[in-house]
């Protein structure tokens, strides 16, 4: 039988990692802001993978936090905006850091494990 309290978690993790989004962006505005939390974001569900291991822990953070704190649509048209050196740079130093901050989050989680 599914775990009925699974959906009330997503959206209450969703709503969480929204409203840390926002913050976030009047701090951070722009790409830059776009590109802390995706760093962040991929560092926290690395460091998450091998530690979180109850399945309402993981929906709560992972589906519902994380996944609502960090942002591809924003990504994607801030980088059309920004015009092809600028935007290439953009979508080479999300990638680059965010691959780092995920084995980054990745070796802690074991360490933490």
């Amino acid at each position: 039988m599914a775990d009925r309290l699974l959906p009330a978690l997503v959206a209450l993790g969703g709503f969480l990692g929204a409203t840390a989004r926002y913050l976030v962006g009047t701090l951070a505005v722009g790409p830059s802001g776009t590109l802390l939390v995706n760093v962040a974001g991929s560092f926290a569900l690395a460091a998450a993978v091998g530690n979180v291991r109850s399945t309402r822990a993981r929906t709560f953070l992972m589906t519902g936090l994380l996944s609502s704190f960090t942002t591809y649509s924003t990504f994607a048209m801030e980088t059309a905006s920004l015009g092809l050196p600028l935007g290439l740079a953009n979508v080479a130093a999300t990638y680059a850091l965010g691959f780092a901050a995920a084995s980054l989050g990745l070796f802690a989680g074991r360490r933490w494990a």
